[in-house]
């Protein structure tokens, strides 16, 4: 049985995270969560997961900084990134992937395709 693997759930409101995590463990996965950018920054860099989920609006540092922190970094930037948030217009997601965020998701979303998009960019790497 291989490892599972672990995606780092980040989002302010915890009802929403509650919701997304059980439905990611039920998948399979394990869940870590962070509540605002910095404690995403700290568990991203202190755990390494295999996918993160950030959402964009978020106290102190918010998801399109902290997305363009890690992804700018040696270390992290293969890890996949999946961007989730209200916020749809078109810039929103021009943004989110000029700071090199993997994938886009808006809110209210349905989460057969959150978990597509998941299994998606957790596949080995094309080369």
């Amino acid at each position: 049985m291989a490892d599972k693997k672990r995606i780092l759930l980040v989002d302010d409101e915890a009802q929403l995270v509650e919701m997304v995590k059980m439905r990611l463990e039920a998948s399979g996965y394990e869940v870590l969560s962070a509540f605002d950018g910095q404690e995403a920054l700290d568990k991203a860099r202190k755990e390494k997961p295999d996918l993160i989920i950030l959402d964009l609006m978020l106290p102190k540092i918010d998801g399109y900084k902290v997305c363009r922190m890690l992804k700018f970094d040696e270390k992290y930037k293969n890890i996949p990134i999946i961007l989730f948030s209200a916020r749809a217009q078109e810039t929103d997601v021009k943004l989110g992937k000029e700071v090199g965020a993997d994938a886009y998701i808006t809110k209210p979303f349905d989460p057969p395709s959150l978990l597509e998009k998941i299994k998606e960019l957790l596949q080995e790497p094309k080369v």
